[in-house]
């Protein structure tokens, strides 16, 4: 059983100069229980190389490892599996080109696609825009945490909220049904991502169901 709680996506284009590995290393140290690699246009040389220096941290601290997109370089650099849009690889492609025992997430916005998405093998949803967020460009109008409700009880698979999530709303997704949150900017943006992400850690962890 996989742990989505923390779900941090690096993202160099707002990370104030630093590394994917260096917002690795901080989501690790501030506890998030997932780490995505999502470098959206770089060459697939720079983002093999990435995901070999991330997957060994992820794997010492028990951290799922996950790369945007590339299922390719998930099976290279030996990162637990892939998460793909619904304009990427179908679910079922992604695992056979990542390995059977993936993991495989697929983005979802509505009931439709999180139920397509299941019934295509996905191991787990990232829903949203849940709330208004400029770090994806094609993310649409945010869906709300009624639309969030209503995707997860429409499936029996972990939704992890996504979407202009910080700690000030991070737990109000954990109780419309998330298993988790998943966040950018909130991290990479933070004077000091490892203490952003404790905090979100603590939001998230004071919300689940006892």
């Amino acid at each position: 059983m996989r742990d989505w709680r923390v779900y941090v996506l690096t993202d160099s284009r707002a990370a104030r100069g630093r590394s994917h590995v260096e917002i690795a290393e901080a989501a690790i140290r501030g506890g998030a229980t997932a780490v995505q690699l999502r470098m959206k246009e770089e060459p697939a040389r720079r983002i093999v190389e990435a995901a070999r220096q991330i997957a060994p941290l992820c794997r010492a601290a028990g951290v799922t490892f996950i790369v945007n997109d590339r299922a390719d370089v998930a099976m290279i650099a030996g990162a637990d599996g892939v998460h793909v849009g619904q304009d990427d690889l179908p679910a079922a492609a992604a695992r056979a080109l990542a390995g059977g025992e993936a993991v495989i997430g697929v983005s979802a916005a509505t009931a439709d696609e999180a139920v397509a998405a299941e019934r295509a093998g996905a191991d787990y949803l990232g829903v949203g825009a849940v709330f208004a967020t400029a770090t994806k460009a094609d993310a649409g109008a945010p869906i709300g945490l009624a639309r969030l409700r209503e995707i997860r009880r429409g499936v029996r698979l972990p939704v992890v909220g996504i979407g202009g999530i910080t700690a000030d709303n991070a737990a109000a997704v954990i109780r419309a049904g998330a298993a988790g949150v998943a966040v950018i900017t909130a991290v990479t943006l933070a004077d000091d991502m490892a203490a952003a992400v404790r905090r979100i850690r603590s939001e998230v962890d004071a919300a689940l169901p006892r």
